[in-house]
């Protein structure tokens, strides 16, 4: 199973924007309280006659800004996904390119119905995603946050911020990057391709990492990142995209899901070998990357 990383949610949040935005809550519905964490009882009283005042996104949590000061806190875990639905026209939209336009009832989870003739389905097959109301005085404090390194594509995450940041690190740069303290949002998927077009090793110990590839990284993670998005994601098993475009990254990965074939650097040429990181699949190409 593929989990959304920060591509993914960002198509999400800006699809939401365009949907859901200043919208008021007329009517919510929940059918399941138990998904990662309890729904709270009183989740329906707390919302209910609220208007969207924004939506952001943090790492891969949603934040929905809500008039009253609080805010709808979202995570999609593994298989949560966002249904838009029109009543006046009964036109379904996704908010990403990574489902099918399929709706199986039995998994979702809470309904809210808006005006203006808008409804936003919550459908969980696993349900490890989770819904939370938190003041918005106190999201930087939120335990889903606090700890959370940079946004990879502000600024703050710069050659500056990683080189003091790998100084005496033993850890490899693959798990370095995958850990949310350090940046936040960065997936396995997308931290191999960062990789190889950095020519980086996954296994290189991050404090022998050389100051133009540390450079390289720091680069590369925005480049591919917002190529992502851009791209809608990546759609990993074909998915028609949001209102019928399809999300395409997969298409494009160079090492991602690719083993045993060759390096599509231009004269390259080397193999792409998977291995085994802290459990997840790791793909390099045994010639380039160093």
């Amino acid at each position: 199973s593929y989990m959304p990383e920060l591509p993914e949610v960002e198509v999400v949040r800006r699809s939401l924007q365009s949907f859901i935005k200043g919208l008021q809550i007329k009517k919510v519905s929940v059918f399941n309280r138990n998904l990662r964490y309890k729904i709270s009882r009183d989740f329906d009283k707390k919302i209910i006659n609220q208007k969207i005042i924004f939506i952001r996104r943090r790492s891969k949590f949603l934040l929905l800004g809500l008039q009253n000061h609080s805010v709808i806190l979202m995570h999609l875990g593994m298989t949560g996904k966002i249904f838009i639905i029109n009543n006046s026209s009964k036109k379904v939209f996704k908010t990403s390119f990574y489902y099918e336009n399929e709706i199986n009832k039995k998994h979702n989870h809470i309904i809210i119905k808006f005006n203006k003739f808008i409804k936003l389905i919550y459908n969980d097959v696993r349900k490890f995603g989770f819904v939370k109301i938190i003041p918005s005085g106190s999201i930087k404090e939120n335990n889903h946050l606090r700890l959370l390194g940079p946004e990879p594509l502000n600024k703050d995450f710069n050659i500056k911020y990683l080189n003091t940041k790998i100084k005496n690190i033993k850890k490899n740069i693959k798990n370095l990057l995958m850990d949310q303290k350090l940046v936040s949002g960065l997936g396995n998927i997308y931290v191999n391709e960062i990789l190889h077009l950095s020519s980086v090793n996954p296994l290189k110990v991050s404090k022998n990492l050389k100051i133009h590839q540390a450079k390289k990284i720091v680069k590369n993670v925005k480049t591919i990142l917002l190529k992502a998005i851009k791209s809608g994601g990546s759609s990993i098993r074909d998915f028609k995209g949001a209102l019928g475009k399809k999300g395409n990254f997969q298409q494009k990965f160079m090492v991602y899901d690719r083993n045993g074939q060759v390096c599509k650097k231009i004269g390259c040429r080397g193999k792409i070998k998977k291995i085994y990181i802290s459990n997840r699949s790791t793909f390099y190409c045994l010639k380039c990357q160093k």
